[in-house]
């Protein structure tokens, strides 16, 4: 007996790759839905590389009633409507929006570094998947504050368009085309030129100068890793496609040499470490694209700090950073949990 598992938001990036994961994971699925928005109803998208065709229904009039568990991407204003709705059915929530990771009646979850929280998905019927940037640093970082204690990261990320979505990745295309027949290339999504370019921009300002991007990586690391982390975040946009790639500084409350580091995330659970000192010994997004790990490369003792480490992490931002985690979830909450499979 297996699931019966909806995806909401199934023709979108993010949604499309749920359903590649799922098929790819070999997920037990007894049923699967592709629901989106009423202008994709109707249309046909491949359960993964399976052949079989799956035609979008409307998440207007879904009724979720018996259905296990919805994944679903897309976005805060329908997940507002009708999350809750399926909910209320008695249907799983797992939530790729930024909607509810801070609801404190709603687990955020990367299975790789606090599954137990899971447990607290009965109080809402609702499972927050963090912020892309939050997802791999955490992963990369929760080794190492098992064996040292954290005491304060600074992240500067460089996140590519499909963060963005279709829209984002469209625009770099076309910009990039533009540049070298001599077009215009005036910026419909991003704030600036995004070909060629870089963004120090994501996501809202807030008051104190920073992003809502960068607040997300402060609050969502303190939620899911450790609430006395300090965190400093930059995040900027880059004309790459799909992977983000994070520079990150860390600060420790015990000693810890980068040889330790590297044997501890040779080792954990979800990277995958590539740190040779050489040319090339060293993972760029392109090279992550498709793949489900968060890869750590120029692991370094940082001298500016006591206790310090440098490091580079990059990772498929729609798979580990999105799908993937959501899917990792669901599996998580049918072996604790459901346990249908």
């Amino acid at each position: 007996m297996g699931y019966r598992v909806v995806v909401v938001g199934a023709t979108g990036n993010v949604g499309r790759e749920m359903l590649n994961i799922l098929a790819e994971r070999e997920f037990p699925v007894e049923e699967i839905a592709a629901v989106a928005s009423s202008r994709s109803v109707g249309t046909e998208i491949e359960y993964g590389d399976t052949g079989r065709m799956l035609k979008v229904r409307n998440l207007e009039h879904f009724d979720f009633t018996g259905w296990d568990m919805a994944l679903f991407a897309a976005g805060s204003a329908a997940t507002k409507v009708h999350a809750p709705r399926a909910a209320s059915q008695g249907c799983v929530v797992i939530d790729n929006s930024s909607l509810y990771r801070m609801d404190p009646d709603v687990p955020l979850v990367v299975p790789e570094v606090n599954p137990e929280a899971v447990d607290g998905y009965t109080v809402r019927n609702i499972i927050a998947n963090p912020n892309c940037s939050t997802a791999q640093m955490v992963v990369a970082l929760k080794p190492l504050h098992d064996k040292a204690r954290i005491r304060r990261v600074v992240v500067s990320t460089y996140q590519s368009v499909s963060g963005a979505g279709k829209d984002g990745m469209d625009e770099l295309f076309e910009q990039s085309r533009g540049i070298f027949v001599g077009d215009s290339v005036e910026p419909r999504k991003f704030t600036k030129q995004i070909a060629f370019n870089v963004i120090p921009h994501i996501d809202v300002f807030l008051d104190d100068g920073s992003t809502k991007e960068e607040w997300k990586m402060v609050v969502e690391t303190k939620k899911i890793l450790d609430p006395r982390i300090k965190v400093q975040a930059t995040c900027v946009r880059v004309p790459v496609f799909v992977g983000h790639s994070e520079s990150l500084n860390v600060e420790f409350e015990e000693e810890i040499s980068a040889e330790e580091a590297q044997e501890i995330l040779r080792e954990a659970p979800g990277v995958m470490l590539v740190d040779k000192r050489e040319d090339g010994g060293y993972v760029t997004p392109v090279e992550a694209v498709g793949d489900g790990a968060t890869y750590v490369s120029r692991v370094r003792e940082d001298s500016t700090v006591e206790n310090g480490l440098a490091m580079w992490c990059v990772s498929d931002n729609l798979r580990k950073g999105a799908a993937l985690n959501a899917v990792q979830i669901a599996e998580l909450l049918g072996r604790r949990h459901l346990k249908k499979g």
